[in-house]
C-alpha cells in the first residue's frame, strides 16, 4: 500500500511540473543590429518539446533559442503555450531564413522554408517592430 501511494505522489509531482514553465534554462545574449536579445537556451529534447509552453508573460527583449543537433526542416505549433510568439528560422551562420507569427494555443504548423538547425521565438511582432526580416543576421556564440 505505502509502494502504491508512493508512486501516485510521483505522478501527481511529474504532472504537476508538466505544467510548469521553464524558467531556469541557460541564457544567451544574441544582437541583431542594434537589437539585444535576451534568450533562454532549449537545447536538450525535454526542453526543446516543452519550450515556452504554460509562461503567462516574457520580458520584452527575452526570447527562447532552441538548437538541434543537426540542419533539417523544423516545425513548430503552440500547443499549451499562452503567448502568441514569433518565431525566427536560423540557418548555422545566424542568418534568418524565415519568421512567422503564431497564434496562442492552436495546433497549427509553422515550418522553416529550408533545413535549419537554430529556431528563436520571441513576443508576437518583435521582428516586425523592430524591422527585422529574412536575411537579417544574429550574432553571439552559438554563430561564431
Amino acid at each position: 500500500m505505502k509502494k502504491l501511494l508512493a508512486l501516485a505522489a510521483l505522478v501527481v509531482a511529474v504532472t504537476a511540473q508538466a505544467d510548469e514553465p521553464q524558467m531556469n534554462l541557460p541564457r544567451v545574449r544574441l544582437t541583431t543590429g542594434m537589437h539585444a536579445i535576451d534568450a533562454q537556451v532549449a537545447s536538450t529534447p525535454d526542453q526543446r518539446m516543452t519550450g515556452l509552453m504554460h509562461r503567462k508573460e516574457m520580458p520584452q527583449n527575452e526570447g527562447m533559442l532552441f538548437v538541434f543537433e543537426s540542419p533539417s526542416q523544423q516545425c513548430f505549433w503552440m500547443k499549451n503555450t499562452l503567448l502568441p510568439l514569433s518565431i525566427a528560422f536560423v540557418a548555422d551562420d545566424g542568418t534568418i531564413v524565415n519568421i512567422d507569427e503564431m497564434k496562442a494555443q492552436t495546433l497549427d504548423s509553422h515550418c522553416s522554408e529550408r533545413p535549419v538547425r537554430y529556431v528563436l521565438e520571441m513576443n508576437t511582432g518583435w521582428f516586425a517592430r523592430k524591422g527585422i526580416k529574412a536575411g537579417a543576421k544574429l550574432a553571439g556564440p552559438p554563430f561564431r
